[in-house]
């Protein structure tokens, strides 16, 4: 649904994105993430046809950025970290004068009003005034104008930037039901949000894409050993702790606190041994109670701070932004 090959993005001798490549498939909803500076914004202006590649390409269900814009602008919903609304309209009155920027037949412009509405959840307040709404209300409401024309691809642009943790969760929720019927791609700040939301991450760190995986995928891959978080029931943490310790593959069992008193331990293998199975078994044998086991990942912020600590990344991302400032084009990443 969405390619990008070797885009590039100069401003004069500054280079903001730099020969970057990845494609998101139908369906998706894939979380873009970044440094402040990083590249996020240029390349969804690039895709959303703001600016102009500088070398490379770019297409959107099929057309190319550069070539076919108005028909990459037809399949697009942009929502921008600002939501573009105008306060002294009307809910309904603004979404109206969008259907028809967004050509949609005069006839059907009520429906479609209505439509959105029901599904982002603000027809109790589409006769309200936008300047009287509340930060949430108004999110909802640029996520109604993106939507208006039923696009197949949605970039939101820190759409719950802003909002208490509550519009977030409600903001999350309504995204997260657009998805199989939109393609989404979703820059945030909040890591947990990707992790809720996304089924694929990309990272970008300095105009390069550091890391384009599976959210799965992308805890898994950067242990080489497995870290199990295991709770046991009906037997002495000594015990229990001295039985772990001897099953194959077992490197290192340290206790920890469980939140009701049962025993917990963190189990680490050696490297490339997968350890569950014989663990499992181990308690079992013992006629024990297993009452918890899970992997231990790497928290995504871990993952993304150890990708993103390059310390070029901030002066060139400031003389980045000064260049965008210049030609007119703010970004705010």
């Amino acid at each position: 649904m969405i390619k990008v090959e070797g885009l590039t993005k100069r401003y004069a001798r500054n280079v903001a994105v730099k020969n970057i490549s990845f494609e998101v498939g139908q369906g998706e909803i894939v979380g873009f993430l970044g440094k402040n500076g990083a590249g996020k914004t240029t390349t969804m202006r690039v895709l959303t046809c703001f600016l102009p590649p500088t070398e490379g390409k770019a297409s959107v269900a099929g057309f190319d950025v550069l070539d076919q814009p108005l028909e990459v602008k037809k399949r697009i919903g942009y929502l921008p970290e600002t939501p573009p609304l105008y306060p002294e309209m009307e809910v309904s009155s603004y979404l109206a004068f969008v259907s028809r920027l967004k050509g949609i037949p005069s006839a059907e412009i009520l429906k479609r009003v209505d439509e959105v509405c029901d599904r982002t959840g603000i027809a109790g307040v589409k006769h309200t005034i936008m300047s009287k709404l509340s930060k949430g209300y108004r999110q909802r409401v640029g996520i109604a104008q993106a939507i208006i024309h039923n696009p197949p691809v949605l970039i939101l642009d820190e759409p719950t930037s802003g909002l208490d943790p509550q519009q977030q969760r409600e903001a999350r929720q309504l995204i997260a039901s657009l998805s199989g019927d939109h393609t989404i791609i979703l820059s945030t700040h909040i890591l947990s949000e990707v992790e809720q939301s996304c089924s694929k991450v990309i990272i970008i760190n300095n105009g390069e894409i550091v890391v384009s995986d599976s959210v799965a995928n992308l805890h898994s891959r950067r242990r080489a050993t497995e870290l199990v978080s295991i709770e046991i029931s009906g037997a002495s943490p000594q015990a229990v702790k001295q039985r772990l310790e001897q099953v194959p593959g077992v490197a290192r069992v340290v206790s920890r606190d469980s939140r009701d008193g049962t025993p917990a331990f963190e189990v680490e293998s050696m490297e490339n041994y997968l350890v569950r199975p014989d663990l499992a078994r181990a308690v079992v044998q013992a006629g024990w109670n297993l009452t918890e086991m899970r992997v231990v990942g790497e928290s995504l912020e871990e993952i993304f701070l150890e990708l993103t600590k390059s310390e070029e990344a901030a002066p060139i991302a400031a003389a980045a932004v000064a260049a965008e400032v210049k030609e007119g084009a703010v970004t705010t990443q």
